[in-house]
């Protein structure tokens, strides 16, 4: 091989691990993204699909149902004082930071869209990247969340909750 041809070789050789060095490193960093814009989410934390509640005194928090309609989320009974529960087909958090009051928020992060799916020790937990939110009015306890979880707007009738 003449002196030419193994440079040429060898810089072949040097831009496939170029190449490949950065195809890997654009992987890594791809998956562990920190855009603020969710991905399943617009700029409220709504999913797709769900319609975002009407501004009102009491957003997110329980009132009287007064007859009206709305999706049955579960019991009050089921929600722990100090705690919460997720409902995963609505991607709605519940939750009772005191004794009979009751707070909705939307379980999507405003992080990158994943769904909050703990809830512990007064905090709701993204497993995504673990931003965490208070439990009494969804706010930005730890991030990369840039903003808190959106109200939503639930009632009490008879003991249920639902979801307006």
């Amino acid at each position: 091989m003449t002196e030419e041809s193994q440079q040429d070789q060898r810089a072949t050789r040097r831009g496939v691990l170029l190449g490949v060095g950065l195809a890997s490193m654009g992987g890594v960093l791809s998956g562990c993204s920190t855009a603020a814009v969710p991905y399943l989410a617009n700029e409220t934390g709504q999913a797709p699909g769900q319609q975002a509640p009407a501004p009102s005194a009491s957003s997110g928090m329980a009132g009287q149902a007064g007859g009206a309609p709305g999706t049955l989320l579960g019991l009050v009974k089921d929600i722990p004082v100090g705690g919460g529960r997720v409902f995963m087909a609505q991607k709605v958090i519940v939750t009772q930071p005191a004794s009979g009051v009751l707070r909705a928020f939307s379980a999507v992060c405003t992080h990158v869209g994943c769904i909050c799916n703990k809830i512990a020790n007064g905090t709701i937990s993204c497993p995504c990247h673990g931003s965490e939110f208070k439990i009494t009015d969804g706010a930005v306890i730890t991030g990369p969340a840039p903003a808190p979880l959106a109200a939503r707007t639930i009632a009490v009738s008879d003991g249920k909750i639902l979801l307006r």
